[in-house]
């Protein structure tokens, strides 16, 4: 399984990126989509998730500002970004999880640098 993460950039505070997480294969087969982010010196921490029953989930620091959705036709998963903040800054990574017999396994693509920054 292949991730491939794009559309990250350089953006003014209270600008928008989407982000995109092309799969290889099915995204079928992946119980749960989602993106990460990183700062620099800090842990990687989960930003927002979608099961292949289109339940969401996302971080506090980012409700109302963020959205995820996938085009299962694609294999894709958007990350929607709007309202940007300079904390906001940090390495996206796109994650999936397969779950097999109970047991999950999770792969990772290979991020994406956003920057808010005036």
């Amino acid at each position: 399984v292949q991730l491939q993460a794009s559309g990250g950039g350089l953006v003014q505070p209270g600008g928008s990126l989407r982000l995109s997480c092309a799969v290889s294969g099915s995204i079928f087969s992946m119980s749960v989509m989602g993106w990460y982010r990183q700062a620099l010196g800090k842990q990687r921490d989960m930003v927002a998730s979608i099961t292949t029953g289109g339940s969401t989930n996302y971080a506090d620091s980012v409700k109302g500002r963020f959205t995820i959705s996938r085009d299962n036709a694609k294999n894709t998963v958007y990350l929607q970004m709007n309202s940007l903040k300079p904390e906001d800054t940090a390495v996206y990574y796109c994650n999936a999880v397969r779950t097999i017999l109970g047991k999950k396994y999770h792969y990772w693509g290979q991020g994406t640098q956003v920057t808010v920054s005036s």
